[in-house]
């Protein structure tokens, strides 16, 4: 008797734990707690007003394009890896992006346009309207992501040379010529340095970027200053010893001077016309 009563506690036993379980693993995969619907998306962009370069219209644009924009979707079906968001228990989805910075927009001899940001990357062109230092002539990508770069790093971390060099212009031997904001001439200042090694390129560069500049803007003060900002059209600075300099030629001597190459040929011309006759006469 004792037997059965025990072999019938633990079946009642048994009944009442598989009940229970059921009951858990139904309480625990009710739809309503574990499937909700996304009812709202805020999406929030890191230095927005200062960068700039995508707004959050683009984002959800960019987002419903490829099928990845959570609005309306059941929660378990958003993958946060996939659009780098974070999602909570009642149907909210933060969208959280870091921008990347544009430094420098490159429009080249083929007619590439796009930007580098601060780590080399290439960034498509866009309605991105912020004051950037445009570069242009003999580049290719390879060169852009290897030593422009860094060029236009060192000039955007100072506050005086962002504001005055507004163009890099590359010659076809790489040759760097900088074009300012104010006064009415370039800056040659040479071929950047070369490295193989990353790290050392970017530490050549910043050096010889600092030097240039350094020694251009002490120009600027004791030279230009005195002298005027308008007075020459080249200056070279390539050499560390010397700075040389091509003074502009007034529109009125160029125009003088080509009055007398004029006169002068057609002086020739008049005297080998009377040479001509003079022989024919002679001869015949």
């Amino acid at each position: 008797m004792n037997r059965r009563l025990k072999k019938f506690i633990l079946i009642v036993l048994n009944v009442i734990l598989t009940i229970y379980l059921l009951m858990a693993i139904t309480s625990f995969n009710n739809p309503k707690e574990t499937h909700p619907i996304c009812s709202e998306v805020k999406i929030n962009i890191e230095d927005e007003t200062t960068n700039g370069f995508l707004s959050k219209d683009e984002v959800k644009i960019i987002l419903e394009k490829n099928r990845l924009y959570p609005d309306k979707k059941k929660m378990i079906n958003v993958n946060p890896r996939a659009i780098e968001d974070c999602k909570t228990g009642d149907g909210k989805v933060f969208i959280g992006i870091t921008q990347r910075l544009p430094i420098v927009r490159i429009k080249n001899q083929r007619g590439d346009d796009y930007y580098l940001d601060d780590h080399g990357g290439i960034m498509p062109n866009s309605k991105y309207t912020s004051d950037l230092i445009i570069a242009t002539g003999n580049i290719n990508a390879w060169y852009a992501k290897n030593y422009l770069v860094y060029l236009a790093i060192e000039l955007m971390n100072d506050d005086f040379w962002k504001n005055q060099i507004v163009q890099i212009n590359i010659l076809p031997d790489l040759g760097v010529e900088l074009v300012p904001r104010v006064g009415e001439h370039v800056v040659y200042i040479g071929q950047l340095p070369y490295a193989n090694d990353k790290i050392k390129r970017k530490e050549l560069i910043k050096e010889f970027i600092r030097n240039k500049t350094e020694r251009l803007e002490m120009f600027y003060k004791y030279g230009l200053n005195k002298a005027g900002w308008n007075k020459y059209y080249y200056i070279n600075i390539e050499f560390d010893n010397q700075i040389i300099c091509k003074k502009k030629v007034n529109d009125k001597i160029i125009y003088l001077y080509f009055l007398y190459l004029s006169h002068f040929y057609q002086v020739m011309v008049l005297h080998m016309l009377y040479n001509l006759l003079n022989f024919l006469l002679l001869y015949y």
